[in-house]
């Protein structure tokens, strides 16, 4: 800069270049440009009590401008300083307290943070420790010359051997560039290699393993420099950026999940994210919840989709059908997917806390409605041939369900006949309606339902008590006095505590 530069663009904070680069802009100057204006030039006195600037034009001589910040400043010819030959040189001398801005590590850490992507190259000095092995003899020149003229003949390799090293620490500074990522947004995508991308990821999150997807795109139109928080937020351009950030990541994801084996990394790591994108983004909902993945009964150890679902959908069925649970392990022998399992109905695990959330919000998909496999009063479709088939069913184990009633009470609602144990209940309860065997399984069938639906047990002592008696009646043990004293002690089949209720006895 010229001596009137310095008085014109550095003399007073009221003209600190911002005024003079708006209206450059207007007249049509590149953005990169701003670094002309001195725009944020006296934030240095945040953290120096007193700014120094050396510049040299090639029009004029070498001036230095000086100022505390005190309202004044001097412009004086520069004679006794180190020539600049063009440029300028700012020497800020830090207050007391600002001292940690003369950390290496600290500048670093500025420049990264706010200047990382500068097109002009920041340098800063850095001091560097190495380690230099040497002999002993190396440095210790004096003792070389007393010994000059003694000549002793001696094996070469002995003599390697017996030489001592010695490490030294040597100190060096040298001037480091900082800011070597260049700002690739800039650029077109087809022109950026890989490599590139690659080398900006790590610089960004400081992550050294590579970057599973990239997704390059840019919003026309620039935002405007006077930029409050409220004008920001109210911002036309900001609303565009906003939704077509949240379209390209969708966009993205898609991309990913071409490759099964990049898409189950990304899910893995992002399968919460996505299904809170379900339960909050009304308007990209649908897209969410076809990047969805489930296990099923029908997917084995791999991840399934609810379009892959659709398609695999058995004639007649009309729901998607899903249950919930902590665990995979424990839904998937849940009683409440037989009826299912039977028809040839595909039934999803979704076994994270905010999977009910989600498919809350959801509630269908393609048109098939989400239907809980635990939904009490769930109806499934049947053919006449399964109606027909019911009502003979339900005049065949009549005589069982009067038997439950007397047990079970109103804690049962409706039975299974087509499993094996309701069958040969039947044949017994047929037998001999009082058949004392007949009501204790029942009631152990009625508590083992419990506990595999999930709920606990009244009075697990009088359990573990039925189950001896069931293995001495398998085993065909008698039981003797003392085994049928305590059995004695065991209530009444049909005062047997229990408030826990299910739909269902499998």
């Amino acid at each position: 800069m010229t001596k009137s530069d310095l008085v014109n663009n550095l003399g007073t904070i009221a003209r600190s270049g911002t005024k003079d680069f708006m209206e450059a802009l207007a007249a049509g100057a590149d953005v990169s440009m701003i670094g002309q204006f001195g725009v944020g030039f006296y934030s240095a006195y945040l953290v120096a009590e007193r700014v120094v600037v050396t510049s040299k034009h090639n029009d004029d001589e070498q001036y230095v401008w000086e100022s505390q910040a005190g309202g004044s400043f001097t412009v004086t010819r520069d004679t006794t300083g180190e020539p600049l030959g063009r440029g300028t040189k700012i020497t800020l001398y830090l207050k007391d307290d600002q001292l940690e801005y003369l950390e290496e590590r600290r500048l670093k850490d500025l420049v990264k943070k706010h200047s990382e992507f500068i097109s002009y190259p920041i340098s800063l000095w850095t001091e560097k420790t190495t380690e230099k092995e040497i002999s002993d003899d190396e440095d210790e020149d004096e003792k070389k010359d007393t010994e000059e003229g003694k000549v002793e003949e001696i094996d070469e390799e002995k003599e390697e051997k017996e030489k001592k090293k010695k490490k030294i620490k040597e100190v060096s500074h040298e001037w480091n560039l900082i800011n070597k990522q260049k700002p690739i947004w800039m650029r077109k995508p087809e022109e950026i290699t890989k490599d590139e991308y690659a080398a900006f990821y790590k610089s960004l999150t400081n992550d050294w393993e590579e970057h599973l997807a990239v997704k390059h795109f840019s919003v026309e139109e620039d935002l405007p420099l006077n930029i409050s928080r409220e004008t920001l937020q109210q911002n036309k351009i900001l609303k565009v950026i906003r939704k077509n950030l949240v379209k390209k990541c969708i966009e993205l994801f898609f991309e990913i999940a071409e490759n099964k084996e990049d898409y189950n990394k990304f899910y893995e790591a992002f399968s919460k994210n996505l299904k809170l994108g379900v339960h909050e983004d009304s308007t990209n909902r649908t897209k969410l919840a076809e990047l969805l993945r489930y296990h099923s009964t029908k997917s084995g150890d791999e991840l399934t989709s609810l379009k892959d679902y659709v398609t695999r959908m058995k004639e007649g069925q009309n729901d998607i059908y899903y249950i919930t649970g902590e665990s995979k392990k424990a839904v998937e022998n849940s009683p409440f997917l037989e009826k299912l399992k039977k028809k040839g109905y595909e039934v999803l695990y979704m076994v994270d806390a905010i999977d009910e959330y989600s498919i809350g919000q959801l509630k269908e998909f393609e048109g098939k409605k989400l239907v809980s496999a635990t939904k009490e009063g769930l109806k499934l479709d049947d053919s006449e041939e399964e109606k027909k088939r019911k009502e003979e069913l339900k005049e065949k184990f009549e005589g069982l369900c009067k038997v439950i009633k007397e047990v079970l009470g109103d804690r049962v609602e409706k039975i299974n006949p087509e499993n094996a144990i309701m069958e040969e209940l039947r044949k017994r309860a047929d037998a001999d309606k009082n058949d004392k065997s007949v009501k204790d399984l029942v009631m152990l069938l009625f508590e083992t339902s419990l506990l595999t639906s999930g709920f606990s047990l009244d009075d697990p002592n009088t359990f573990g008590t039925r189950i001896h008696r069931m293995l001495k009646l398998g085993l065909s043990i008698d039981e003797d006095e003392e085994a049928a004293g305590a059995d004695t002690d065991m209530p009444p089949l049909e005062e047997d505590a229990g408030e826990s209720k299910m739909e269902e006895v499998d």
